[in-house]
């Protein structure tokens, strides 16, 4: 009897510590769920580094801008085309107005020493310039002795022909019209034969009294006074 109420004693003092807060009696509490441990924070646990912080990523740096190829045939240079001024040669027929003087304006061709004869100051060299440069020198001419303040206007009636030669349907001379490129020359000349190349092209160009020569695409411009080539295919 004295052993139970022993027992009995025990167990009131250990739940009344329990509550005034003093650790309870491990065989007294039931045992708590213990999770297992994050594979991620094994690390952390074993070297006790605290609780693993995932590295910090770095903002994307702008990439270079990669400039676009450029097409052959708008490349700065020698090639046949582009923005450079035109200049003038044998064959161009000019409309020349002298403002105020009806007898000296008037169409002129530049023939083939390259220049064209006016009433009052004759012969006058057109090869090479410009329309700007020929309406100076033109002015200059009739200041000389003849106006006294000539104002000139010069636009270019009828370009100077190409030439297309090689393999196309009809090869020969044509009239040159503004803007044209080598796909518009060959269809002007009737299009290709069935053994043409129709990947490059040769264009011969003269100024000055020089001849430079050039292998384009089909897309190139090509000039007034230009010489194409379409060579024939080996296969």
């Amino acid at each position: 009897m004295r052993l139970v109420r022993l027992i009995a004693v025990v167990m009131i003092a250990a739940g009344q510590a329990g509550c005034a807060g003093l650790p309870p009696l491990p065989w007294l509490e039931p045992a708590a769920a213990v999770a297992p441990p994050d594979p991620a924070d094994l690390d952390s646990i074993i070297y006790g580094r605290g609780a693993p912080v995932a590295p910090a990523i770095p903002a994307a740096l702008p990439l270079p801008a990669v400039p676009l190829p450029v097409p052959v045939a708008v490349l700065p240079g020698p090639a046949p085309g582009g923005d450079e001024p035109y200049t003038l040669d044998s064959g161009d027929r000019l409309r020349v107005v002298v403002f105020g003087q009806d007898g000296l304006s008037n169409s002129y061709v530049i023939d083939m020493s390259g220049k064209i004869t006016m009433p009052l100051i004759g012969p006058v060299s057109a090869r090479g310039c410009t329309t700007i440069q020929l309406a100076r020198a033109i002015a200059e001419r009739l200041r000389n002795g003849y106006l006294r303040e000539p104002h000139v206007a010069i636009e270019v009636e009828t370009y100077r022909p190409f030439f297309i030669l090689g393999e196309v349907l009809a090869p020969g001379l044509y009239p040159y019209v503004p803007n044209m490129t080598v796909e518009t020359a060959v269809a002007i000349a009737g299009g290709f034969t069935p053994r043409a190349y129709r990947y490059d092209f040769e264009v011969s160009r003269s100024s000055m009294g020089v001849t430079s020569r050039q292998k384009v695409p089909l897309i190139a411009p090509i000039r007034p006074g230009d010489t194409i080539t379409v060579s024939e295919r080996w296969f």
